[in-house]
């Protein structure tokens, strides 16, 4: 089980890296545009898998493969150390609204996400 995790876990950890950098590269660095679309995106990703896969779901998963995606691959792939640090930075510079619209964008475009993958399964599993 650990290896799987582990496993997942680099998968999800170089997918943040590419997805972060590449949103960097084409909106700019100035605010943390990356790690908000991982996170929002990992939260839509993990309700999704959450609910096919749970057991009314229409995906059979096995549980060490269900431990793969979400502890692993989600759990790497989402960012909440990064999203901490780039909140303390935005503060350290006096960049006090923008740290506010990050954690309150972030919260709630995350809780959507969460939700939307949730409804999303719903819709799949019926």
């Amino acid at each position: 089980m650990y290896l799987w995790i582990a496993l997942g876990s680099a998968l999800g950890g170089a997918g943040r890296y590419w997805c972060s950098g590449v949103i960097a590269r084409h909106i700019g660095e100035t605010f943390p545009w990356g790690t908000l679309t991982v996170n929002v995106v990992g939260s839509l990703l993990i309700g999704l898998l959450a609910t096919v896969s749970e057991p009314d779901g229409r995906l059979l998963m096995s549980t060490t493969m269900r431990q793969f995606f979400m502890i692993g691959l989600f759990g790497g792939f989402t960012t909440f150390s990064s999203f901490s640090l780039q909140v303390l930075n935005l503060v350290r510079d006096g960049q006090w609204i923008p740290a506010s619209l990050y954690i309150g964008g972030s919260v709630a475009l995350c809780l959507v996400g969460v939700w939307l993958g949730h409804a999303l399964g719903i819709a799949i599993n019926r």
